[in-house]
């Protein structure tokens, strides 16, 4: 599993995807920054962190369109299917060394925070549990992007199929003003990514909008271990 771990960390810096990442994410997150907080001059970041949620439907699936596409493209995937290590292992090591570089670029993202103590008093407590919301939320969009990139080896399509499932998440219960039906509305909000984000943003660590998170990043991880084990003994 370290041996993985480590090759996919290598990939992201010797091949132009990890910086690109890096790039696209300190861009997006500097121009919402500023829209969210220093541009309406407040140092509430909770408006900044709600816009993110919508910026990582298309930085997200960046970092995780190659993870298995580009094995199937390459060929090399047989290598993965009859290395001495178990399919979960190998689903694993690929999703933490996406989650690292994901982990990484939003703590480096923290810098843009420094300014608003020039002008006002941040409440530190709400932001960093804003911060442990994204990071969750991180994790399940990454488990949505490797499932996406094991069913096909074109890295254009697992970045739009990912896209797809991730704004579906993102945006389910925007609809439940326009729908009458009590159960819709219930389902909607049930998924939704963004209604469950809502208690962070008063300061409130929602326990259970965390194991709804952790159990979308469980199920999703546990298809994509299920489509392997079926194309390793096929």
């Amino acid at each position: 599993m370290l041996a993985i771990y480590k090759k996919e960390m290598r990939g992201y810096f010797t091949t132009p995807l990890g910086y690109v990442f890096i790039a696209v994410f300190l861009a997006v997150s500097g121009f919402m920054f500023a829209v969210g907080t220093l541009q309406s001059g407040t140092s509430d970041v909770s408006g900044y962190f709600q816009l993110m949620i919508f910026g990582y439907i298309v930085i997200v699936p960046l970092l995780t369109m190659r993870t298995f596409a580009e094995e199937r493209r390459t060929r090399t995937e047989q290598l993965l299917l009859t290395a001495p290590i178990s399919i979960t292992s190998m689903i694993m090591a690929k999703f933490l060394a996406a989650f690292t570089m994901f982990a990484g670029t939003v703590l480096v993202s923290c810098l843009y925070y420094l300014p608003l103590f020039g002008y006002g008093e941040p409440n530190v407590g709400k932001a960093v549990g804003c911060l442990i919301a994204m990071l969750l939320i991180g994790m399940c969009f990454i488990s949505v992007g490797i499932f996406v990139s094991t069913l096909t080896e074109s890295t254009v399509t697992a970045s739009i199929g990912t896209m797809a499932i991730l704004l579906g998440f993102a945006v389910a219960a925007i609809f439940n003003n326009l729908i009458d039906t009590y159960f819709i509305r219930y389902i909607l909000n049930w998924i939704s990514v963004y209604s469950r984000y809502v208690n962070f943003t008063n300061g409130i660590f929602d326990i259970a909008a965390t194991v709804y998170y952790l159990s979308i990043t469980a199920v999703f991880l546990f298809l994509s271990v299920r489509i392997y084990e079926r194309r390793r003994y096929a």
